[in-house]
């Protein structure tokens, strides 16, 4: 079997999810399955119904951000045209004959979301641990230990079909799906701002539904440039008034402590949110273990993480003890974080908009959700 040479942005991909595995293998079942960022918070209202901040540095204390509506609204009610034939994201050629039992496997649930928003998800017959939508909470799980696949328990449901990506090992489980029979088709890894329409595109491709695929992209489209519309509002116009802001991922069981910086999908996040890429003018390509020296040389205003991330170490307090050098900025002594359920903060599927919505709300308006 020939294998592809990856682009860098592939490899950064298949290293995000390395790391994501490894530490969300490790957090506790609570956490896993806590879906929609329950017992965090009050869900968010819209931006534009809100009063934001005169100034926004002018709150202390952490927020959660909760999407208001998980709900699943598809954009269609398709029959799938097939056979169709696709080239994946790792140059393969896959045959799709039948959609009529579908697996979407990765990471975030970003997959499994996509085929429920495009109408098919009476079609899908299991799911990641990551798939908490309350549409799919019933499905049974083919991942345990956290993330890892398990081949009896994909075998078992018998799929027609599997999407997937590079997220989600041991990848001789996909391979052994192939060997199978099952097709099984590789998407792109990447989770960011802009490639939403591409991941959509190449999901409703595979299952034979392209203009409901195209219908999606235009849904989800529309519904970010109204979110973004909005944080433009309310967001500082003058770049050295925005929040200087980082993105940590963190998992104490484990001793991880990252940066998130450039290509990593977090910079498009913190771009789209009105906000100053702290981690850009540190020159923080990728994702790597954070430092002191990167920290003080960052002085964030404020720093997103994933909720189980932040579980994970007993909160903000417990975080400003492991990191004592982030105690010592501007972020850490206002205690000022914003943490979001780790499925959704950078899944980048159908729910983008909400996502943005949220996080907004919990930077520019944090009294309306506190």
């Amino acid at each position: 079997m020939s294998h592809p040479v990856r682009s860098p942005r592939r490899l950064l991909a298949a290293a995000s999810a390395t790391l994501l595995l490894a530490g969300c293998g490790l957090s506790s079942p609570a956490a896993s399955e806590r879906s929609g960022g329950a017992d965090r918070g009050t869900a968010a209202p819209r931006l534009a119904d809100v009063t934001p901040l005169a100034d926004a540095r002018d709150w202390t204390g952490a927020t959660s951000a909760v999407v208001a509506d998980g709900t699943v609204d598809p954009v269609a009610t398709p029959e799938p045209a097939l056979p169709v034939t696709v080239t994946d994201a790792q140059d393969t050629s896959v045959t799709v004959k039948d959609a009529s039992r579908v697996l979407a496997l990765d990471v975030y649930g970003t997959l499994a979301r996509t085929v429920f928003e495009l109408g098919l998800g009476d079609r899908v017959v299991g799911r990641d641990i990551s798939t908490q939508f309350d549409e799919a909470a019933g499905l049974p799980l083919v991942t345990q230990n956290g993330h890892d696949l398990a081949a009896e328990a994909i075998l078992e449901l018998d799929p027609t079909v599997i999407l997937t990506d590079t997220s989600l090992g041991p990848w001789n489980v996909i391979l052994q799906m192939r060997d199978a029979g099952i097709p099984v088709v590789v998407v792109d890894s990447h989770r960011g701002l802009d490639n939403v329409a591409e991941l959509t595109t190449q999901v409703a491709t595979a299952l034979g539904v392209p203009e409901a695929g195209a219908a999606l992209v235009e849904r989800t489209a529309a519904e970010v440039d109204d979110v973004r519309t909005a944080i433009a509002a309310v967001a500082p116009k003058a770049e050295t008034d925005r929040l200087r802001t980082l993105f940590l991922y963190v998992r104490g069981q484990s001793g991880v402590y990252y940066l998130f910086g450039e290509e990593s999908g977090a910079d498009g996040l913190i771009d789209a949110l009105g906000l100053y890429d702290v981690a850009e003018e540190i020159g923080w390509d990728g994702m790597k273990p954070v430092t002191d020296e990167a920290i003080v040389a960052a002085q964030p205003d404020l720093v997103l993480m994933m909720s189980g991330g932040l579980d994970s170490v007993d909160g903000v307090a417990g975080l400003l003890e492991r990191l004592p050098a982030l105690a010592n900025t501007p972020a850490g002594e206002h205690e000022r974080f914003v943490d979001m359920e780790d499925s959704q903060i950078l899944g980048f599927g159908p729910q983008t908009a909400d996502v943005l919505n949220a996080l907004a709300v919990a930077v520019y308006a944090p009294e309306a959700v506190s």
